[in-house]
């Protein structure tokens, strides 16, 4: 845990894979206790990614990091019972099933609202609950590809797969974000004092993301191409750039004052003049490339260590988790495991609250579905 904001706060998890956990992870994080519910044997996570010696994925314990695990199956009389004592006890629930499971398991939203008025329930599936994609299977690079996730962002000649998920992990944190919401708007002063069934989806967190691009779209002139416009790859200001050892460094003197300092820098003043040439800039990107494949990364680094205008190389993970900043920051923290074995780094909450950096998560705790019931009820 993290912060204590939520302390008292109950979440049934019954979702898997990455974004209902990274959801939950992050109200773990703010002091919730998060019980995930699994199928007998656990969720397919746990078999996916390197394992650890108890042959589950070390994948799955980072992200499930001070939830606790009860394995329920939900098609028996006895699962179905057990998970009607959890809804009447818990706060919140979030669950990733394709519109019409829960349902059919005897869950649906008119009959979780019996059971516990007051439950804050996210139903986080893929598409959403209505419209004609609702129950159509997708993943991330699915999602991000219908949703304009791909089509702006890559080379000129093809689209790039973006690594880590960007629909799975901003839908968790859009799914979050709407459960806390839904538990101040029952809880604050005034409040309706009841719960709410919000309805989200993977796919839909990617879209928001696209104002800039579908505003400018309708702009006579301004093509939104990859590689073709300020931010994608269309400027000599905001790209990247092989040097002589074939690392990379990035620019981003999106700032005049930073564009300005660059140049001179370099020994160009004469690029001053020429920052906001209309995109794309094909000559001046050239100009760039040759000039910055003339160095070698730390030479690069060297020359540009005092002077103020966005100019970063791309750090390998090594280096990044090493790096000063990170480190001081505490935010990565990497772990030997058990004996030395298991290795693992943890990525805690991005904020310090009150001068103070997140705390160390507790490790995953499987337990036993009478012992939290007890808890609860």
């Amino acid at each position: 845990m993290s912060f204590s904001f939520l302390d008292g706060v109950r979440v049934l998890d019954l979702s898997q894979y990455v974004p209902g956990p990274y959801a939950t992870l992050l109200l773990a994080d703010m002091g919730a206790e998060v019980v995930r519910v699994e199928p007998p044997g656990g969720e397919p996570m746990r078999r996916f990614g390197p394992p650890d010696a108890d042959g589950i994925s070390a994948w799955y314990k980072v992200v499930n990091g001070s939830k606790s695990v009860l394995e329920i199956d939900l098609k028996s009389a006895a699962g179905k019972a057990d998970l009607e004592r959890l809804i009447e006890g818990a706060d919140a629930m979030l669950e990733s099933y394709r519109p019409g499971v829960m349902e059919r398991l005897g869950f649906g939203a008119e009959r979780i609202k019996e059971l516990n008025p007051r439950l804050v329930y996210c139903a986080l599936s893929g598409w959403g609950q209505t419209g004609p994609y609702r129950e159509r299977a997708g993943h991330d690079l699915n999602y991000m590809a219908l949703m304009g996730g791909l089509v702006t962002s890559g080379p000129r000649d093809a689209p790039a797969i973006m690594f880590p998920q960007v629909a799975d992990y901003s839908s968790g944190i859009q799914a979050a974000l709407a459960l806390m919401g839904g538990l101040m708007g029952r809880d604050r002063p005034g409040g309706s004092g009841q719960g709410c069934f919000i309805d989200t989806s993977i796919a839909e967190a990617v879209v928001p993301w696209q104002m800039w691009t579908l505003t400018g779209m309708l702009r006579p002139g301004f093509d939104i191409a990859r590689g073709n416009i300020y931010l994608n790859g269309g400027t000599a200001f905001y790209n990247i750039y092989r040097t002589k050892d074939g690392r990379f460094m990035t620019l981003g003197a999106v700032e005049e004052k930073f564009w300005h300092a660059f140049c001179d820098t370099v020994g160009r003043p004469d690029w001053r003049q020429r920052q906001w040439e209309t995109p794309p800039q094909n000559a001046l990107i050239g100009e760039l490339t040759a000039l910055i494949a003339e160095k070698t990364m730390v030479e690069w680094e060297t020359q540009f260590a005092e002077v103020d205008c966005c100019f970063e190389r791309v750090h390998e993970m090594a280096e990044m988790v090493e790096h000063p900043h990170i480190k001081a920051r505490a935010m990565v923290r990497p772990h030997d495991g058990v004996g030395g074995t298991d290795p693992f780094v943890e990525v805690l909450y991005p904020a310090w609250v009150d001068g103070k950096p997140p705390e160390t998560r507790a490790p995953v705790r499987y337990r036993k579905v009478a012992e939290v019931i007890e808890e609860w009820t």
